[in-house]
């Protein structure tokens, strides 16, 4: 993806990015939405956008849309990401702080966190969300906020005449998916990728000492929520 963004951002030829997952069939996305503006990016991407305060963190920032406009209204923004492609575009775009960072790796102290465009997705797996949320909570100041999107895919699972879904037997959480992605012809290694209904979430974050609120819903099954440290919620 990171090679797709540099490329859309140079001009150098770029090409729709393939992706699948091992629920869905082989999809194409254009680039272009990576560098999409506010006006154009879904309701709970702006809510979280008009939330966001203080000194802030954007966790896998991709092409840099979200950074860049927090960043043109005077917010101290820190742009990260894993792909040096990704970053190197960030920069030409005009992004002002943005680093090669896993978020296992930061340090600091962030007023308001983001991790959009279904941000439970680098946590992987339902086993490893607990180690993300501690590390997240770490970074948080006083009356710090953590704004994070998923969708609930139980809708993608068939439906019996009960209403119940056929779920496979190998899944521990049917939000697990992996995730195949190729760009002019060259394979990404298969990556885990999580989403998360609400009430899973919410659970795993009471669990580490946090309030997680909804505040949004989406018109296809997607939400924002807001993580705050419990008994400390100061932002409005």
């Amino acid at each position: 993806m990171g090679k797709a963004i540099l490329d859309y951002q140079t001009g150098n030829n770029p090409e729709n990015l393939v992706t699948e997952t091992s629920i869905s069939d082989a999809d194409e996305l254009s680039v272009d939405y990576l560098f999409r503006g506010f006006n154009d990016m879904p309701k709970i991407e702006q809510q979280a956008l008009r939330l966001a305060s203080g000194k802030v963190l954007d966790v896998g920032c991709g092409a840099g849309s979200h950074s860049l406009y927090l960043q043109e209204k005077g917010i101290d923004v820190t742009a990260i990401d894993i792909s040096p492609n990704a970053i190197e575009a960030c920069r030409l775009r005009g992004v002002k702080n943005a680093e090669v960072a896993n978020l296992r790796d930061v340090e600091g102290v962030f007023d308001t966190i983001l991790l959009l465009m279904n941000g439970t997705g680098i946590f992987g797996r339902l086993k490893d969300v607990s180690a993300y949320l501690a590390k997240l909570k770490s970074l948080l100041s006083v009356g710090g906020q953590i704004l994070i999107d998923s969708s609930d895919i139980i809708y993608m699972f068939d439906e019996d005449d009960d209403g119940g879904r056929w779920i496979t037997s190998d899944r521990n959480y049917y939000g697990e998916l992996t995730f195949y992605l190729s760009y002019k012809g060259e394979q990404e290694t298969p990556f885990d990728w999580l989403y998360m209904d609400f009430n899973t979430l919410q659970n795993a974050a009471n669990a580490h000492g946090l309030h997680c609120e909804l505040v949004a819903e989406g018109v296809h099954y997607d939400y924002l929520a807001r993580l705050t440290i419990a008994g400390n919620r100061s932002q409005p």
